[in-house]
């Protein structure tokens, strides 16, 4: 089922699980507050809850809404990298446990993709992003994989993904360490 970016905004503030471009790759993403769909996606991945899931936002003003940075790792957050960056940041007790999982950390990226970034502002507060796949499974590339995947009742966001074919890299923001390139 193709939704427009409106529509799929919809489906996540009602509590679905939506398939959406990014970056790199297809993503799952949910309302980060709903324990229910976000439970959805981890057993759609067979991903234990653990593990842990990153948050994607549209601008580091929603990102302050949900984790205390200091107005310098704010600053990071908000860069012009033409590579996509995901942050590892303290969390505090606004993180709920099916987001962070075992960590006191969480996962957290400021996105520039225009469906990303369009999601978020409609939705008025960062989503679940975690790639669209089953564990040891390819990352799905289309629409058509996600299908393949997920089957034909997954609500998929109309668009497609970036042009960079790597994944985000990752940054410890309090010690600046590069976690993966």
């Amino acid at each position: 089922m193709l939704l427009s970016v409106k529509d799929a905004a919809k489906n996540i503030l009602n509590g679905q699980v939506i398939a959406y471009p990014t970056e790199a790759v297809w993503g799952l993403g949910c309302d980060p507050r709903n324990e229910v769909a976000v439970h959805k996606i981890l057993t759609l991945k067979s991903r234990p809850v653990e593990k842990g899931l990153i948050l994607v936002f549209s601008s580091v003003d929603q990102v302050a809404q949900w984790i205390t940075l200091s107005d310098d790792q704010l600053g990071m957050l908000d860069t012009d990298s033409q590579r996509a960056t995901t942050f590892i940041v303290p969390c505090d007790e606004r993180i709920p446990t099916w987001i962070k999982g075992e960590h006191q950390s969480v996962a957290i990226r400021v996105s520039k993709h225009p469906v990303v970034a369009a999601l978020c502002q409609l939705v008025g507060h960062g989503i679940v992003s975690t790639s669209a796949n089953p564990a040891g499974l390819p990352e799905a590339q289309d629409a058509g994989q996600v299908t393949a995947y997920f089957g034909d009742e997954l609500p998929t966001c109309e668009g497609h993904i970036g042009s960079d074919p790597r994944p985000s890299q990752i940054i410890d923001i309090m010690t600046g360490r590069l976690l993966r390139s």
